[in-house]
């Protein structure tokens, strides 16, 4: 296989990668953890440590990034069902608190916030969060770059106080 065969093949696998991790996701959310979201998890690790590191051992000038951006979670707020140490203004409260009007990475504002939640006894967990700062973009609050699916590979910011929107 010469470096243009690779690069094509690459193509391909970058593409069944990302289709698995999007399946993964989405098969954790509709049956909670059962035999099929692990039967996805065992192809997207099959793909990943096999057939991907083959080609990428032989052609490492091939991967456009460091790292896959795999989907961390794909937990929806109104799936959240929060402990009774929390409320949603407090979860709204540490969010805020943490976040800029400069670009943060998404991974980094969940850390602080968990870290936050923990000081406090909330009991938030990392999704939690994560689904709230989802509502919050929604909401037009903040600002968000990339799939804020993917922590490592997404930013978050405050959004100009002129152009925000009520929370419902």
């Amino acid at each position: 296989m010469d470096e243009d065969q690779a690069a094509e093949i690459l193509d391909y696998l970058l593409t069944a990668a990302r289709e698995l991790d999007e399946a993964r996701a989405a098969a954790n959310i509709l049956a909670g953890h059962d035999k099929d979201a692990a039967s996805v998890r065992d192809l997207v690790i099959k793909l990943n440590s096999e057939l991907l590191q083959e080609i990428l051992q032989r052609f490492p000038d091939l991967l456009p990034f460091d790292e896959f951006p795999e989907i961390n979670s794909s937990l929806r707020w109104d799936q959240v069902q929060l402990p009774p140490t929390a409320s949603e203004e407090q979860v709204d409260q540490i969010i805020l608190s943490i976040i800029v009007p400069r670009w943060r990475k998404m991974a980094a504002i969940i850390w602080y916030a968990v870290k936050q939640g923990h000081e406090r006894g909330l009991g938030v967990t990392d999704e939690m969060f994560a689904a709230r700062i989802q509502v919050l973009v929604e909401a037009g609050r903040l600002e968000r770059q990339g799939d804020i699916r993917k922590w490592r590979h997404s930013e978050v910011r405050l959004k100009a106080e002129g152009s925000a929107t009520r929370l419902n």
